[in-house]
Parts: structure tokens; sequence; C-alpha cells
């Protein structure tokens, strides 16, 4: 507690006038360090705890605003890694869901994740799926996952069918005129300085594109390429990963799967409602992300933890004489272990709420930098990632302030 004793040992008078009351008063004890105050009786008139622990932090702010800064990084990771998991998440649900499809239909060891299946079913497939009954459009779609330059899906498609399913609303430009013409969307067409504009050229798979549109974004991929084109360059001529099906009442979707499933050779092909895929697009569902969520924050948990307590643990063996000083005056086991909690609360505290605003910052930043990633912050994960931080704060200071109320007061005082 910096402020109880000067660099001299002696007590300020200012500071000496805490009340027996904030102190967690108990009667004292005999012994040495009672005796010091007899004679003396408590003072009435007294600072406030709280002002006591405020002027601890602020008495070595080096050590305070590095806790605070542990904390507030601890938050900014834990909420940074939901933030892009679950921007990338719901962005490709919400694009996904845009295409206008109602069922879809993929290979049997096929990802539910976009992108991640291949190329492996033939594109004539079409043809049969568009006789069967209420079925009115089918649309083959060869999804290739890149991560060159940026992690995305790019979509090989049937222009006439594809936008049959949904129309494009286009911002600029036309369909596609020729084979190596592409269409992206307003978002793509802003993520780089200066913009994308018709008549650009885009290089992709070692081929110079001309971008013959800009459509609003929200249908299916950033860049769509003719599916032919795709299945040059891609090695997979004639294929699809997907095939998008709309029916003509969607109270007829399980008629149209079972109708699917009864045709030779597809029996094995599983095929979705747009409801069952994205009840299965969750963090619980998908492979890894709560593995990857739970180790981020598992390490933030544990740098938090650690810097708290070597704060702690470091204020509390620096206080020894005040620690006596205060139990001579007839501060209880739980006052003291109060004042040391309360300190790391007010840390906890500050680290949290500059957290929060970091994370905004970074979403900023990555917004900037990476103009087509989706940075999603909702209240739910805010609420948990501070309860975490907070609590993870609180137990790193538990032993401290355990270890700091069972000081002896006349092996305190006596402390030099």
């Amino acid at each position: 507690m910096p402020g109880i004793v000067n660099d001299h040992g002696s007590a300020p008078s200012a500071v000496c006038r805490c009340s027996t009351k904030d102190l967690g008063y108990r009667e004292p004890m005999e012994g040495a360090a009672v005796r010091l105050k007899r004679g003396r009786p408590p003072p009435e008139n007294c600072l406030n705890m709280n002002k006591l622990v405020f002027a601890n932090l602020l008495h070595r702010p080096v050590r305070s605003l590095i806790s605070v800064l542990a904390i507030t990084i601890e938050v900014i990771m834990i909420l940074s890694i939901v933030g892009i998991f679950m921007g990338i998440l719901n962005d490709q649900k919400t694009r996904t869901n845009g295409i206008g499809a109602d069922l879809m239909m993929r290979p049997s060891n096929a990802s539910a994740i976009n992108g991640m299946g291949g190329a492996t079913m033939n594109i004539k497939f079409a043809d049969v799926l568009r006789k069967l009954p209420h079925v009115t459009v089918v649309s083959p779609v060869n999804m290739q996952f890149s991560t060159a330059g940026s992690v995305e899906t790019i979509f090989g498609i049937d222009y006439p069918s594809f936008d049959a399913l949904r129309p494009f609303m286009f911002v600029a430009g036309t369909p596609f005129q020729g084979p190596y013409d592409i269409i992206i969307d307003d978002v793509f067409a802003r993520s780089k300085k200066g913009g994308y504009h018709v008549g650009d050229t885009l290089q992709m798979y070692n081929h110079d594109f001309r971008i013959s549109g800009i459509v609003e974004a929200g249908k299916g991929g950033r860049k769509l390429l003719p599916l032919d084109t795709m299945g040059e360059l891609t090695g997979t001529p004639d294929k699809a990963s997907i095939f998008y099906i709309k029916v003509d009442n969607p109270d007829n979707d399980e008629a149209v799967i079972e109708e699917i499933h009864n045709v030779r050779g597809l029996a094995d092909y599983p095929v979705w409602t747009m409801r069952e895929w994205l009840s299965m697009m969750t963090p619980e569902k998908l492979p890894g992300f709560n593995i990857a969520v739970n180790t981020v924050t598992g390490i933030a948990v544990i740098v938090g933890f650690l810097v708290i307590f070597q704060s702690m643990y470091t204020a509390v063996l620096e206080r020894t004489r005040e620690i006596g000083i205060l139990k001579s005056m007839g501060a209880s086991k739980v006052g003291i272990m109060g004042v040391v909690l309360r300190e790391t609360a007010v840390l906890a505290v500050a680290g949290v709420v500059l957290g929060i605003a970091g994370t905004y910052g970074v979403r900023v930043l990555l917004a900037h930098l990476f103009p087509t990633l989706h940075f999603e912050i909702t209240g739910q994960w805010i609420g948990r990632g501070a309860a975490i931080a907070f609590a993870g704060s609180v137990l790193g200071a538990l032993y401290p302030a355990w270890m700091a109320s069972r000081k002896d007061p006349i092996e305190a005082l006596a402390y030099e």
C-alpha cells in the first residue's frame, strides 16, 4: 500500500487516517504491534479505503500500466479471433443464402464448407435433375478454394442458370462476353486504392481476365468465372463442386430430395435444403472452430493470469511493512485481502475497457488492410470476453492476497 509508509519506514499522517471500519477493523490482539498504538484511539474522520487502493496503483504507474496492458491484449486476442472466425462464417452464410437456391447437391465426401470438396461431379447431372418434377432451375458450380493473395472461394458458374436462381444486380458492366471475362462484386471492386473498374485486368491462375461486370455483393463468390474456363484452368473440365437447385414451391423440397435419391447413380449424393445447410454452419458443427477459439482464449487467460499474479505477488512483498501497520491498526485478514483484490479489480476493469476499444480499432485496421474480410463483434462475445479476462485476473491475485492476509504483524513491522 504505497503512501502508507515513506522511504524511511515512517508512516505519513495523511495516509494513517483510514478508519477501522474501512480496514475491516476487529478487536486488536495483544502483542507488541498493538501496544504501538495504545493510548491513541483510531481516528474517526478518515480517508475512504478506495482512495488507498488508487494511491497504491498510482504510486507504481509502470507496473500498473503493464498489468492493464496485459489484460487489454488478452481481451483483444479473444475478441479478435472470434470476430474474424464468426465474420468469415456468417459472411459465407449470407452470400450462399443470397444465391437464391432451395436445395444443394454435393459429392458424397464433400465438406459443408464451400470450396473445400473439389469438383468431382459430372455437369451432365444437371440435365437429369432438370427433368425431375417440381425442379425449375439447376445450376452447376465449380468452386475452387484459393489462398493466392487472400483466402477466398472463386466460383466458376454457368451464367444463364446461375442468374436464373436469383438475378444479378449489376452496378456496372455486363455478363461474360468471352471465356476470359470475370465478374466481381462491389465489395471486391473497392478493395484497392482507386478501386477496380469494368475493363480492368485481373490475373488469376496465371492468366489475365478482363472485368466485364461489377455486381452487388451477396450472391455467391466475390469473383465469378465462366464454368468452362474454370474447368480448363484447374484441370476439372465438365466437372462441378455443387448443384444449386430451385424448386417451384419450398413445400416440395423433401419430395424433390427423395426423387433425386431415386435416380440411379445419385442415391449416395447428399442433398441439403438451404435451411439444413445454414443450421450446419455453426461453430459447434464446424471441425476445428471451437478448438481454435478455445486455444487462443486459453493462451490469453494464461498470459493475463501470470502478469496479474506476478504484479500482485511483487507488490505484496514490497508492502510487507505497510501490511504490518494496517494489521497493527486492527485490519482483519478479509480487509487486507480486500485491498489487493480491489486493486486487481480496478486493473481488470481498465484492461477490459481498453481491450474492447482496442478490438474496434483492430476491426478498423483490418477493414483498411483487407476490405473483403468480414470482422464481426457481438455483444455476447464482448460480455464473455470481459468475464473471462476479469475472472482470470482475480484468480491471479487470490494467492498474493491470501499471502498478504497471513503476514504476522510483528514480523511485518520489523521488516526492513
